[in-house]
């Protein structure tokens, strides 16, 4: 009888333990622990981040943070931090919550539309993955690595393609660049190779035209004409004589720092530049802001006709008038020229 007791009392002790162990394990591992509304939320854990780091962006987004930090402990994650953007779903556990910060690094779209200068597509990035403004510009005008890829600072704009991508959040500077690169090469097919080959131009120069189509037409309808206009004088030895290059290297100049031209006028021909194509035959160094991919490919595929000349059409806005002739122009000109003056657009 004696030993019946002994064996019961140890019995219920160790039923007891099992049930403090149950709720313990349910509670630090199994227990919703998530304290928003949302369907689910992101943590976005920079590299070389710090348990406390973690905890600091997880403790407003659950309802017990001490039960996390015990099992985050045995689990071994306070010392195995790793870096990303990565999910909470509401009504997660502290188990399925570790699970996700440790193994689920979740891809961003990133995207950029037509930037104009390095700067300027340094800053869009920064605001999509954690590499700040600095060092992705300082990886995008890195000599050595321009030099072996066969970029130079004026040109190196041109390898960067406006799209969406898909990427990590934690992703480096240098590891962006490289990404790039690659969908370059991938842009540049044989088949693209060859066109370029087949009009007489490199790639560089292919995208330094495209950049001069694309800040003269937003309509990719009309983008393969003004490419076939600018082939033309290419051609016959004429300058580009484009107005967008006149911005461009007016921009350059302390004087028109922080202003906008609206209207090209002679003194702006009259810049001292090598993107001056007034004064400069053929094509300038290099791109003067980055095309879309259907400017590049308007080049590749330029229109064949014999048009010269080109005018904005001031009764449809984004189009342009064209004419074989300079006296065909010079009236299609003029009545842009109206058009501004009638609007109080002077310079």
């Amino acid at each position: 009888m004696y030993i019946k007791k002994i064996l019961l009392a140890i019995l219920i002790i160790g039923l007891v333990v099992a049930a403090f162990f149950a709720n313990f394990v349910y509670k630090a591992m199994l227990k919703p622990n998530t304290a928003f509304n949302n369907e689910e939320a992101y943590v976005y854990i920079p590299t070389n981040a710090s348990y406390k780091d973690v905890r600091d962006q997880l403790e407003p987004l659950l309802d017990d943070i001490n039960s996390f930090d015990n099992l985050a402990e045995r689990k071994k994650y306070t010392t195995n931090i790793k870096a990303g953007r990565f999910a909470i779903k509401k009504d997660m556990s502290n188990n399925d919550i570790i699970n996700s910060i440790r193994t689920k690094n979740l891809p961003i779209k990133l995207s950029f539309n037509n930037q104009e200068t390095l700067e300027k597509l340094a800053g869009r990035i920064a605001i999509q993955i954690e590499a700040d403004s600095t060092s992705l510009l300082n990886a995008m005008k890195d000599t050595s690595f321009l030099g072996k890829n066969k970029f130079k600072e004026a040109t190196a704009l041109g390898m960067y393609l406006p799209n969406s991508y898909e990427f990590f959040w934690n992703t480096s500077a240098e590891s962006f660049r490289e990404r790039m690169l690659k969908e370059y090469n991938r842009f540049w097919t044989e088949a693209r190779i060859q066109k370029a080959q087949n009009i007489g131009l490199s790639q560089e120069q292919v995208i330094a035209l495209a950049s001069i189509v694309y800040e003269e037409s937003k309509q990719a309808s009309e983008q393969p004409r003004i490419a076939g206009v600018y082939m033309n004088r290419l051609k016959i030895g004429m300058p580009l004589q484009a107005d967008p290059t006149l911005k461009f290297a007016a921009y350059q100049l302390p004087k028109y720092k922080n202003t906008l031209i609206k209207r090209v006028l002679n003194i702006h021909k009259e810049i001292e530049s090598p993107y001056n194509t007034y004064k400069n035959r053929g094509l300038p160094p290099g791109l003067i802001a980055m095309p879309d991919i259907s400017a590049i490919d308007a080049v590749l595929n330029f229109e064949k006709h014999k048009y010269l000349y080109f005018a904005a059409d001031a009764k449809r806005f984004g189009f342009h008038k064209f004419a074989k002739t300079l006296s065909q122009h010079n009236v299609n000109a003029r009545e842009y020229q109206r058009y501004l003056s009638s609007q109080g657009i002077n310079r």
